[in-house]
């Protein structure tokens, strides 16, 4: 299960699709990035205020995900993740939210009944960046076809701008050569 469907969502389903993946569902508010969701690997992609626990059931076998991805800041992911996830199963928290987001755990729900693992990640050390620059060249992912604009230097406020209101970019790059 992956919350959010921008750039690093997109990353997490499309490696987790390569790595063998069984059943991917991607939640996502803007129509286009599922869209692209399901493009680069998703099995099912749909708004975030759907019966999404229901639906990973009725296409899962009756189970939970194994794993869940918080790619989004916002706060209704960081709550719909705890009721995502299978007994046993791990949720990563990718992205930060605002400073009064709060996630309410409870001790014997969460761990003691459900042993679930919660786990954060925004940073990496010098290896992770290098053994992640290893896998986008040496796996077989098609991240290439994820960069929506290339746009030239003098053209950088437009790339903030499309990048700040999501709609049909995904990547923006800056080519400074241009």
């Amino acid at each position: 299960m992956v919350f959010g469907a921008g750039i690093a969502g997109l990353l997490y389903l499309h490696f987790a699709r390569h790595a063998g993946a069984g059943l991917i569902v991607a939640a996502e508010p803007v129509a286009s990035r599922r869209e692209a969701a399901q493009r680069f690997g998703a099995n099912a992609a749909v708004p975030p205020d759907a019966d999404i626990p229901a639906l990973i059931r009725e296409l899962n076998g009756g189970r939970l995900a194994d794993f869940v991805f918080i790619s989004t800041g916002a706060e209704a992911p960081q709550h719909q993740a705890l009721d995502c996830v299978e007994r046993g199963g791990t949720v990563m928290y990718f992205a930060p939210t605002a400073d009064d987001v709060h996630v309410p755990v409870s001790v014997n729900r969460h761990f003691f009944r459900n042993d679930l693992t919660l786990n954060t990640s925004y940073g990496s050390a010098p290896r992770d960046s290098w053994q992640a620059l290893r896998m986008l060249q040496h796996s077989g992912l098609n991240v290439r076809e994820m960069i929506t604009h290339r746009l030239p230097l003098s053209e950088t406020a437009r790339g903030f701008q499309l990048v700040a209101q999501p709609g049909e970019s995904l990547k923006v790059i800056i080519e400074p050569q241009k």
